[in-house]
Formats: C-alpha cells, sequence, structure tokens
C-alpha cells in the first residue's frame, strides 16, 4: 500500500532539502510534486487542495527551528497535515454497551464483509479478549452463510445460524437473544451486499438497523476501488449512521488513495485496513503511523507490536538462556526463527514497516528472490536429522547429497545455509558476551554492507543471504 505515493513524495521532498529556509518560491515545485502525486494516487480532487493549501499556509514564513532544517521542517509539516486528513489518531470501537455490543457490517457486494466480519471477530477475541458471536443476515446469497459458518469455526467464534428463508430483523433479533443466553460480548451482524447502491438495499438495512440499535454501524469498502471508495462510503452515510470505515484489500492498493480520502469526503473515522487474505491481517488504522509510512518514515509500533502479539515467547527466552549459557544456537534455532519471521508476513511485511525502506520494498524482483531462499532455507533444515541440525558439523558429503534430495535443492544450496547458520551462531555469540549488542551491531554493519540491511536476529532476518548480506544491498 502507497508504493507508488511513497515513491513521488520521496523524489519530491527532496528537492526542497539543502535550502536556506521555507519561501512561497522555493516550496512551488515541491507542492506541484506532491499536487500530482496525490492525484496519481487516486486521491479525491477535494482531498488534494485541501492538503496542499494548508500544507503551503503552515510552510510558506513558518519558522524553522535552529535543530531543523527547511527540509527536515517541511516533512515534518506534511507529516502532521498528512495525519490530519487520515484522523488525528486511532478511533477505536464504543463496546462500552450493555452485552451484547452489536456491530453491523455494511457494504457493496465483493467488498469483503464476511471476511472482515470474521476478522473483526478474531482481533476482538485475541486483542480485546472478548466472547463473540457471528450472524449472517443476507438471506439472498445462500453461500454467504455458510461462508460465514465456516470462518467463525477457523476463528473459533460463536456462530449463529440463519436461514434464507427468514427475514434479516427476526435473524438479527434472534442472534440478540441467544447471544444473551451464550453471555457474548459482543455480536456481529453480516449483512447483504448488492453490486450498486439501490433504494431496496438501502431501505432493507434502514429496517435492520432501526430495529437492533447497533452501537457500531461499519462500512466496509475495497480499497482497490480508489476515490470511489469515499464516495460509496459517503452515499452509505446519508442513508445510515456509520460510526467508521473498514478498508478491504489495502494490500492490494499501491496508490493509497481511499485511506486517504475517506475521512475528509465522509467525516467518519477509518477504524481498521485489511492488510491480507490471512484471517488475522486486520490491524486497527493509526493516522501517524500511516502518515510515517507513507513518507518512508516506517512503522515501528507496528512491527513492535506484531512482533509481541506472533513472536513465541517462551521459545525466545529460552534462546536467550542456551546461548547466554554458550551452549550454541544450532539449525533447529535457525529454523525457529525463519518460521517466526513468517508469521509476521515474512521479509516484505518486515520491510515495509521499517524506516528509510520503500525502496528496497520496491525491489519485487529482488524480494522475491530473498523470500525464496528464506523458503529454501527451511526446506534444507527440515530435511536434516535431529542429530544434523544440533550438530551442523556432523554433515559431509554423503549427507548433504541425501538432505539436496530430501529439499529438492542442491549441494551448493546445502553449503548456502550452512554457510548462513555459522554467520548467525557468530553473531549470537558475539550478542551474549559483554557489551554483546554493540559488537553484534558492528557485525551485522559488516555483513549487510554500507547501506544495506544486516541480519536481525531474535526476531530476525537471517545474514548472508546473496553471499554475506541481503542481495538487494
Amino acid at each position: 500500500m502507497f508504493e507508488n505515493l511513497q515513491d513521488r513524495l520521496s523524489g519530491a521532498l527532496r528537492s526542497i532539502s539543502g535550502k536556506a529556509k521555507i519561501t512561497e518560491d522555493n516550496i512551488k515545485g515541491t507542492l506541484r510534486e506532491v499536487r500530482m502525486a496525490l492525484l496519481e494516487a487516486d486521491v479525491a480532487l477535494p482531498v488534494v487542495k485541501a492538503f496542499t493549501n494548508q500544507v503551503k499556509e503552515r510552510a510558506v514564513g513558518s519558522e524553522v527551528l535552529k535543530s531543523l532544517s527547511p527540509g527536515q521542517a517541511f516533512l515534518k509539516i506534511v507529516h502532521q497535515e498528512l495525519q490530519s486528513v487520515m484522523g488525528e489518531a486511532n478511533e477505536g470501537l464504543d463496546l462500552a454497551a450493555k452485552p451484547p455490543a452489536i456491530i453491523l457490517m455494511a457494504g457493496l457486494q465483493g467488498a469483503g464483509k464476511t471476511t472482515t466480519a470474521a476478522k473483526l471477530a478474531l482481533y476482538l477475541k485475541e486483542r480485546e479478549k472478548k466472547k463473540v458471536m457471528v450472524v449472517s443476515a443476507d438471506v439472498y446469497r445462500p453461500a454467504a452463510i455458510k461462508q460465514l459458518e465456516t470462518l467463525a469455526k477457523e476463528v473459533d467464534a460463536l456462530f449463529f445460524p440463519s436461514d434464507i428463508s427468514q427475514k434479516p430483523v427476526d435473524i438479527a433479533k434472534a442472534a440478540i437473544a441467544e447471544a444473551k443466553i451464550q453471555f457474548a460480548d459482543v455480536l456481529i451482524v453480516d449483512t447483504a451486499g448488492r453490486l450498486a447502491i439501490d433504494e431496496a438495499m438501502m431501505a432493507e438495512i434502514q429496517q435492520l438497523h432501526k430495529a437492533i440499535d447497533p452501537v457500531e454501524t461499519l462500512f466496509v469498502v475495497d480499497a482497490m476501488t480508489g476515490q470511489d471508495a469515499a464516495n460509496t462510503a459517503k452515499a452509505f452515510n446519508e442513508a445510515l449512521p456509520l460510526t467508521g470505515v473498514v478498508l478491504s484489500k489495502a494490500d492490494g492498493d499501491a496508490r493509497g488513495g481511499a485511506a486517504l480520502s475517506v475521512r475528509h469526503i465522509t467525516g467518519k473515522p477509518l477504524k481498521f485496513v485489511g492488510m491480507g487474505e490471512k484471517i488475522d491481517a486486520l490491524e486497527p488504522f493509526h493516522p501517524d503511523r500511516m502518515a510515517s509510512r507513507i513518507l518512508d518514515m516506517g512503522d515501528v509500533l507496528s512491527l513492535i507490536e506484531e512482533a509481541e502479539r506472533k513472536i513465541d515467547k517462551s521459545k525466545a527466552e529460552k534462546l536467550a538462556k542456551k546461548i547466554k549459557k554458550g551452549q550454541g544456537f544450532d539449525l533447529e534455532d535457525f529454523r525457529d526463527q525463519l518460521i517466526q519471521m513468517k508469521s509476521m508476513g515474512g521479509l516484505m511485511g518486515m520491510v515495509d514497516k521499517l524506516p528509510g525502506m520503500g525502496n528496497v520494498g520496491q525491489a519485487a524482483g529482488q524480494m522475491d528472490v530473498a523470500e525464496k531462499q528464506l523458503r529454501q532455507t527451511e526446506a534444507v533444515i527440515n530435511s536434516m536429522t535431529p542429530l544434523e541440525r544440533h550438530f551442523p558439523d556432523k554433515i559431509n558429503g554423503s549427507r548433504k547429497k541425501r538432505i539436496a534430495a530430501g529439499s529438492g535443492t542442491n549441494i551448493q544450496e546445502i553449503n548456502r545455509v550452512l554457510k548462513q547458520h555459522k554467520q548467525m551462531q557468530k553473531m549470537m555469540k558475539k550478542m551474549s558476551g559483554k557489551g554483546g549488542m554493540r559488537k553484534m551491531m558492528g557485525a551485522m554493519k559488516g555483513m549487510g554492507g554500507a547501506g544495506g540491511p544486516g541480519g536481525m536476529p531474535g526476531g530476525g532476518m537471517p545474514p548472508g543471504m546473496g553471499g554475506g548480506g541481503f542481495p538487494f544491498k
């Protein structure tokens, strides 16, 4: 998401760096570039006009602090205004109502409502520790009811069965009664979508809304429809008292126009973004973090939160104790690191959130090579016996042939993995000694090359890829 905009804005903002102060003349070209970048990202024209006018008003004549260069000062203003356009801060769900708190999902057909309902159920269950029930009031698409039932099992949420012969209002009321009996904290009501906005659909959902009085009415919209997403949300907002918007399929939108337009056009907060097909790929929308990602300043907070959720803490502690005792870092540990990184979205998912890595993320071919090497490394280690994983020095020529055959690779690939492991082992050894972290950073710097990322053990991008560093130096 935002890859194209990120690239254009980086170039536009570079043009002001090195100036002595910010003047109307020297930011004219930069603002023109920013305007074009936003329009190409499919941001709605009224949003682009309001944004650039506000940036210009704040930048021209503004006092540049001694600690900042004019380029940095201008970047700070653009960052703050991007935040302002998308909403000042994350607005969570209001679930303070008497249980069950009812969430109504609305949207067009194909926007991803049913999948988003299940993702939201998992989010509330895992992060908010809520007992969640889901129900489908889509009586026009029998497959929607079955789909929600399947997804509810996957996320371990309560499912209330419904039938196409019933009326949506009757389904919802029966589900509310059952949610009370089951002591559910939250009831998520999925509704029918249409291919276009029509009066019958609006009348039906208005009637449903009136009957169940939800605490949250979320509009789910496909991010890839660009500024049309914001316009559709506005039309729904005129018919329903929306409390927020969820952008689905945001990972497939390289432009990001919808995210930047929704708040300004609808006046409603963007509460969540769907960042992939996986059932846990739903993130709360943080305007400040998203602004940082757009400007290639990274989103380290989200990366840390994801690591805290997905990294196996007991395994991490066990590994730390093992290394401290000087017991070494074997191939079993190495494989665990790869699995943990995979759970965080792989290399691409991590690089996307690191500061200054926008251009790396865009080198899709190089990233594909790196991801392929990670998969091969895991396959190679899986083809080893437990003895070989614990004592790699015992892997001789005949063992290498057997491992290569079992992993569908070759002897060179086995040697690469063993070399990679040795480098990781050295880094871990440095980390366990006195002044370990400083020594380890020095080792990483040497391995990553000037300006290139090295390894990140412990949660960790393995070093040595592509002959001593990542292939995208």
